[in-house]
């Protein structure tokens, strides 16, 4: 029997964009929100009515499932009788297994007391975007939340029964210094989330940051006090009981989010909802990024589907590569020899033995990991992975 895929689906809306997001996301009213969960039930109930080897079900067994994650844009923006349609039509298409990790993330600005029963009924996990304790930089951001509206949605998710919870922070940020960074860390670890995110801003084109950034009027901290942030993180988050999984995530044990780990070990998946990415018997596609196509087509996902790309084995090593290597256990001998029926060492031996000289990459037994330098500059390291 194959192994049990993951699910991931798109809302692409929110109340307002962020000064740094650039997501697939916007702003819709009430009838684009409802028509679009239409297209998306269309589009999970076709792929689960097929049955060919390419959609990871035979005969007429149900795909198994063991991670589901709502993800966006804002799927908290949402009606609750909208998910909770979603949520019966996952249900109903795939065999969602006991104890399958299902998330939802939520903006704190758009926690509403409906929501609760749906969250109560449908998630195990909740990751809430906070990004920073300090309102200032929130407002900076352009985040729709104050501090309290995020502790009013912790506590209410809290006495509603989730005991697995998410904080994303954000560090590096306009006007943000070392000791405003070191009180949001302070703030959000004496809530004790199961997990937290932690990522470094980056200035993307097209978004009001990059047009700020041209004009040489971001208020960046410098690539100094950026550094101290991040060696700051790692101090607090081990000294309070977090390890550190993957480069951007930390976990109190045993709360590591499945679905992201499926990514990093190249699990299959399947996306659904505009711009959702898939894996499935090593074919990567993404769906169209035009919504319109995807209202009209959702119901033939060949019709929607971009970008579609047979990964040759060469490339299946470089994944297992670059992206297992995120992960602090590093990458194992035995997993890649299992995988791909040659010895890793065979393939990619020389580049390791170069980056361990260097001291960027680590051996211990037959696990290659990244050192504390190689995850500084871990872009590079996983770029010399690439085989052409």
């Amino acid at each position: 029997m194959r192994e049990p895929i993951g699910v991931y689906i798109h809302f692409p809306f929110c109340v307002k964009k962020c000064n740094y997001c650039d997501f697939l996301s916007g702003p819709a009213n009430s009838e684009m929100r409802s028509a679009y969960v239409d297209a998306l039930c269309r589009e999970i109930r076709t792929f689960g009515g097929r049955r060919g080897a390419n959609e990871a079900s035979r005969g007429n067994e149900k795909i198994r499932v063991d991670t589901v994650f709502l993800g966006g844009g804002t799927p908290s923006v949402m009606d609750p009788a909208d998910l909770t349609r979603v949520m019966e039509t996952v249900r109903e298409t795939f065999d969602v297994l006991p104890g399958a990790e299902i998330s939802m993330e939520m903006n704190p600005g758009t926690f509403r007391e409906d929501l609760l029963a749906f969250v109560k009924k449908y998630m195990g996990r909740v990751s809430l975007g906070l990004q920073s304790a300090d309102d200032r930089e929130l407002s900076l951001l352009g985040r729709i939340h104050t501090y309290a509206e995020f502790e009013r949605c912790y506590e209410a998710l809290r006495d509603a029964g989730i005991a697995n919870i998410n904080v994303d922070l954000m560090s590096a940020i306009p006007g943000q210094s070392l000791a405003s960074w070191v009180r949001t860390l302070s703030r959000v670890l004496e809530k004790r989330p199961e997990h937290i995110s932690c990522y470094s801003l980056i200035v993307e084109e097209g978004t009001p940051f990059y047009a700020l950034y041209e004009a040489g009027r971001l208020d960046l901290p410098d690539e100094d006090e950026e550094r101290e942030m991040y060696y700051e993180t790692e101090r607090w988050m081990e000294a309070h009981g977090y390890h550190r999984y993957e480069i951007s995530n930390y976990a109190r044990p045993g709360h590591e989010c499945r679905h992201n780990v499926r990514y990093w070990r190249r699990s299959p998946y399947i996306g659904f909802g505009i711009g959702a990415a898939s894996l499935i018997d090593e074919t990567r596609w993404n769906n169209t990024r035009d919504l319109q196509k995807y209202l009209c087509g959702s119901g033939s996902p060949g019709d929607i589907r971009e970008d579609i790309q047979q990964l040759s084995v060469s490339e299946q090593m470089e994944e297992f590569m670059f992206l297992g290597l995120r992960m602090m256990e590093g990458v194992s001998g035995a997993d890649f020899a299992e995988a791909f029926g040659c010895e890793l060492d065979s393939v990619f031996g020389a580049v390791c033995v170069r980056l361990i000289s260097e001291g960027l990459l680590a051996r211990e037994g037959d696990r290659y990991k990244l050192t504390a330098r190689g995850i500084d500059v871990s872009n590079s390291v996983l770029a010399e992975f690439l085989l052409c």
